[in-house]
């Protein structure tokens, strides 16, 4: 293990990642995955408690789309998309306009979830100039928004820690202050509000509603703020506002579709489609880059016409609607449509709650404990009466995720938010394993010196 991690860290360059931290506690070198396991060199297994970054929705090692993956390498393995095609992409495509949110009927293919969502903030844009709402040339986000970490996407984000040293290249995008249900300044209840903090976003984007051209929201559950989980409600009101205004709503699932919110993809809470959606990650159950951005035919007809008009949508990418990274999709599309997986995700759902609820409502550090289908989330708070979070310089969060490491359970917080977003293939046993380890490092850490009531 040592040799190989001195010859990554003398090479590689890791994402999201302070590579100092790696001289003390250096990277944990793979060889192989099984179900929700992965094993490192020297045979150590560690469950996968995040999906592998949301991603390994199946697992890893899964026979049915090993199996799909190689029948395809034997056919084709790539070829321009551009006046060429190929069955699965075709196959792809029909799937996802079939189980999408009405409206929604034309595919375009990319290679990642930064991808999509530039994608679809350029079709918007251009989508206005071309219809003559040459005004319209800013979107709306709301505050803690993460929406990917290319240039356009960190425009519409709102993390910091990510986008504070670009702001001199970023788009003058209106920022909207989003719910935030764990500390409500109206003080009331995901569960029970009128969702009064959707005024603050209904007064902004009346205002400059003249100049926007769409608003794009991660539905449900704002991911990488810390699964911040908000009302349906919400959602509803902002279609409404969007289309009284003549504005695009552009949802963005790459995080939360494909069953991780307890439904195919999270828009359904609320019942609504956007005219817009992004989606990525779990498309491939984890195997390949590749992303979609499904749009309605309203705005596939603005860039429709003659070639001497000038209209077509001129974004590409040498790998769009790579054939390996289809075929891997659609597999994992009929792996929903004939395993059941919704409904099994709903009894590992329900598990996963009834063993976090109760354990997390008496724990002193645990401010709360949030869940939505398989995201499962606990808030640590240095004072849990008045919800006062940790110094970030701590590093809270990443303490704890160390000591489950150490024990054989993958974390990886946000910040000092801990989440469960297994594979859907976890067995009771399992899940029992990943919220137990998580509960005693939790009390490890707090019972480290130095460490103790505030």
């Amino acid at each position: 293990m040592k040799d190989w991690q001195e010859r990554d860290l003398k090479y590689i360059w890791h994402p999201c990642s302070q590579m100092k931290d790696y001289e003390e506690f250096p990277p944990i070198i793979i060889s192989h995955g099984r179900g929700a396991y992965l094993f490192d060199l020297e045979g150590k297994p560690y469950l996968d408690a995040i999906s592998s970054w949301w991603v390994n929705i199946f697992g890893h090692g899964n026979e049915r789309i090993n199996r799909a993956l190689k029948r395809q390498v034997e056919e084709l393995e790539h070829v321009i998309f551009s006046h060429f095609s190929h069955r699965p992409a075709i196959e792809l495509a029909e799937k996802l306009i079939k189980i999408a949110p009405s409206g929604l009927n034309k595919v375009f293919f990319a290679d990642n979830g930064s991808s999509a969502v530039e994608i679809a903030l350029k079709m918007s844009f251009h989508y206005h100039q071309q219809v003559g709402n040459s005004k319209r040339t800013r979107f709306a986000a709301l505050s803690n928004a993460y929406h990917g970490e290319t240039l356009g996407a960190l425009s519409v984000g709102d993390i910091d820690l990510y986008s504070r040293i670009y702001r001199p290249l970023l788009l003058n995008t209106l920022k909207i202050p989003g719910p935030d249900c764990f500390r409500c300044p109206w003080e009331k209840e995901r569960t029970n509000c009128n969702v009064e903090c959707f005024s603050r976003a209904e007064e902004s984007i009346k205002k400059h509603s003249q100049e926007l051209c769409a608003v794009i929201i991660e539905p449900i559950v704002q991911c990488a703020a810390g699964m911040k989980i908000y009302p349906a409600r919400y959602l509803e009101k902002l279609r409404s506002l969007c289309d009284r205004e003549g504005i695009h709503l552009i949802a963005d699932e790459i995080a939360v579709g494909f069953g991780r919110t307890g439904k195919m993809f999270a828009c359904e809470h609320a019942k609504i489609s956007p005219d817009i959606m992004c989606v990525s990650k779990g498309i491939t159950g984890g195997y390949l880059p590749l992303s979609a951005v499904l749009v309605s035919e309203d705005i596939y007809h603005a860039f429709y016409g003659d070639y001497t008009e000038l209209k077509a949508f001129l974004h590409s990418h040498s790998y769009t609607g790579n054939a390996l990274a289809c075929a891997c999709a659609v597999e994992t599309l009929l792996m929903f449509e004939e395993e059941d997986v919704l409904a099994q995700n709903e009894k590992k759902a329900y598990f996963i709650g009834e063993l976090c609820r109760e354990r997390a409502k008496s724990h002193p550090y645990i401010g709360e404990f949030r869940q939505i289908g398989m995201i499962a989330a606990i808030e640590l708070v240095s004072n849990r009466e008045r919800k006062i979070p940790f110094d970030w310089t701590e590093r809270v969060g990443y303490r704890i995720y160390r000591l489950a490491l150490s024990k054989g359970v993958i974390l990886r917080p946000l910040g000092d938010v801990l989440y469960f977003m297994p594979p859907y293939c976890i067995e009771e046993k399992d899940i029992e394993f990943m919220i137990d380890t998580a509960f005693s490092s939790i009390d490890e850490y707090f019972r480290l010196p130095g460490r103790g009531h505030r």
